[in-house]
């Protein structure tokens, strides 16, 4: 019979067989106060370094839980090299997209100010918070980056000329998402750019036309907000030239 586990944490610590690893005090009040989890309770942990590894909750010492860590149970693989470039919008919605964008295996997520951004202060701390929570949720060995927001000609300007990038156009001239990424050769590095409420200048069009490797597409007769736009082509990019063709892992 397998083990029930009951729990995943991402711990950014080493994990081998005999090491043992210290909760911080989150970590500790999740596994003790809020799961009621007794020592001996068998946890996952994971980083994108080590995989996942069985674990046994040990006694906690002066009020820090920790962890024995015993043996593998996945190792380290390849991931979807995709990021998510995103003018930011309200809290809400942004959590909601930081959290969504996570389990559908995104390694990079890239705040960006348009010409049309609202301004909204982004709490870089409490959006890795969220993603660590989905990334522990979903399975997945590894947490998305959040980058430092950035002007969206500085991107243009630094664009990698080996990462596709799947631009989603409001103005109705982009090619339908799914003929767009027939061709598109599955694992290659990709980025997907979602715009603000008010869409994309003319200006900024251009620019992003510019660029070598861009795909404008289309997402059906439909206005969609920003955050159902960026899932919408995440989820179409997972299934034809991304990772979505895999098998969870039993």
């Amino acid at each position: 019979m397998t083990e029930r586990i009951a729990t995943r944490l991402y711990l950014a610590d080493r994990l081998a067989a005999g090491a043992a690893v210290a909760l911080d005090a989150a970590q500790t009040h999740r596994l003790r106060h809020v799961l009621r989890l007794a020592p001996g309770a068998a946890v996952a942990a994971f980083n994108e370094a080590a995989g996942e590894w069985l674990c046994r909750l040990a006694e906690p010492a002066r009020g820090r839980a920790s962890l024995a860590v015993e043996r593998c149970l996945r190792a380290p693989q390849p991931e979807a090299d995709l990021w998510l470039l995103f003018a930011p919008i309200r809290r809400f919605r942004l959590d909601w997209l930081v959290e969504k964008a996570t389990e559908l295996g995104v390694a990079a997520l890239l705040p960006v100010r348009t010409a049309r951004t609202q301004p909204e202060r982004l709490n870089r701390e409490r959006l890795r918070a969220l993603a660590i929570a989905a990334a522990e949720q979903c399975e997945r060995l590894s947490v998305p980056q959040i980058r430092e927001p950035a002007p969206l000609e500085q991107l243009i300007a630094q664009w990698p000329a080996s990462r596709r990038l799947v631009l989603c156009d409001e103005t109705g001239g982009g090619t339908p998402i799914a003929a767009a990424l027939a061709g598109v050769a599955p694992g290659a590095p990709a980025a997907v750019l979602v715009g603000p409420e008010g869409g994309f200048t003319e200006r900024e069009l251009d620019a992003l036309g510019k660029l070598p490797i861009v795909n404008r597409v289309g997402l059906g007769p439909r206005v969609l907000r920003a955050e159902t736009a960026a899932l919408a082509v995440l989820a179409v990019f997972q299934a034809i030239a991304g990772d979505g063709r895999g098998v969870r892992p039993r």
